[in-house]
């Protein structure tokens, strides 16, 4: 495993690097969203092509000081990246060992924060000041949705960590009573199906803010959806962060013989979470392997979305009734995770005999939804000879 791009730079070139750094999780997960954004543009471009969707109009005022919103939100930003960067400068060793807890922490230079805010405030307010005109004026501006990416995949980003964090506290409620700080402000523990149920809220939250049709949203999203939820899912099995299988003690199918053995079982060397046993003769900061061999999952997982991603893009041009291919996405989406949920490790619920996770349950969910998408879309469509 390789906690941070650092080990794996070690491993394939042979440098020398001492810490685990950038960490490889968090690294594929700001791939994954980068993916996403890039896959949704060219949708949306594809779409404003065909006419169906339509640009908004915006008034911006030009020449104008800047506001006590532009100056707030300037100095919020720059107190973020002081309060972090100079407590990280000042104990850097406690950084590289654990990256992603310092970042998601409370802990940072307070004074830090204060002297760049000012400093950023000050920057905005002398940008306004150039531009300012002895009387402003207020001009109309046509936005088109592939112009709102970055709003887009921002409204993604920060509902999907939100989500993600709240899932995993609910889904382990008593250790979040038994320590709600340590829980929330934890770098591990995201559960994906609440980023993606929140991170999709906040997407069509925004995009009814900017008149942008949710069902042509929602599908132009979808094939995006699926590989960024691939690639973060190989964050996951590089970073060995403790989402993997049961214990796998079933002898490797013949089907399997061309593969390497890891992709049958594994015990997660070097895992970024520390679990298992010492491993012989190892120092460092992850020294650690599971005991008995696991089912990769996230490894399955990642193929999976990866090459069901192919499927939605390739779907996409043929299809001509709004809100399908956001179905088909939900019924491949929840048919995958429903099935890897039943050899991954997972909390589990009991009710009325029957075992089963938080992520199957909202994967039947999503089945169930889709079906009933696919049914009622084609129903509505169907006398406007649509497809």
């Amino acid at each position: 495993m390789y906690p941070g791009i650092s080990d794996l730079l070690n491993d394939l070139f042979g440098t020398h690097f001492t810490f685990s750094f950038p960490p490889s999780f968090g690294t594929l997960v700001a791939i994954s969203f980068l993916l996403g954004a890039w896959t949704l543009g060219l949708e949306l471009k594809r779409k404003e092509e065909k006419g169906l969707l339509k640009p908004v109009s915006r008034k911006v005022v030009v020449g104008e000081s800047a506001s006590f919103a532009e100056m707030f939100w300037n100095g919020l930003f720059g107190f973020m990246i002081g309060f972090k960067l100079f407590y990280i400068f000042s104990n850097k060793n406690e950084f590289f060992n654990d990256p992603q807890s310092i970042v998601l922490s409370l802990k940072g230079n307070f004074p830090a924060g204060i002297i760049i805010a000012a400093i950023f405030v000050f920057f905005k307010y002398r940008e306004k000041a150039k531009l300012k005109l002895p009387e402003p004026k207020i001009t109309d501006e046509d936005i088109y949705p592939h112009q709102m990416i970055s709003e887009i995949t921002m409204a993604a980003a920060l509902g999907g960590l939100l989500g993600a964090k709240i899932f995993h506290l609910l889904e382990y409620w008593n250790d979040f009573v038994a320590d709600p700080a340590g829980m929330f402000f934890s770098g591990s523990g995201l559960t994906m199906y609440g980023g993606l149920i929140v991170g999709t809220i906040a997407v069509l939250w925004y995009g009814r803010k900017n008149n942008i049709p949710p069902l042509h949203l929602c599908d132009a999203a979808a094939p995006g959806l699926m590989l960024a939820y691939g690639t973060g899912r190989l964050g996951c099995q590089i970073a060995g962060d403790g989402d993997w299988g049961i214990v796998n003690d079933l002898s490797k199918p013949s089907l399997f013989n061309i593969l390497p053995d890891w992709f049958w079982s594994y015990k997660y060397p070097n895992n970024v979470v520390n679990e298992g046993i010492p491993i012989p003769g190892c120092s460092g900061h992850h020294c650690y392997e599971l005991a008995d061999a696991v089912f990769p999952t996230p490894l399955y997982e990642s193929i999976t979305c990866i090459a069901l991603f192919f499927v939605l893009w390739m779907m996409r041009k043929r299809i001509t009734i709004p809100g399908i291919l956001f179905s088909w996405y939900l019924i491949f989406n929840g048919i995958e995770r429903f099935l890897v949920e039943g050899i991954r490790v997972n909390s589990k619920y009991h009710l009325a005999g029957i075992e089963f996770s938080q992520a199957q349950l909202i994967s039947l969910l999503l089945i169930i939804t889709g079906i009933t998408g696919l049914i009622y879309f084609k129903k509505k469509y169907s006398g406007n000879g649509r497809l």
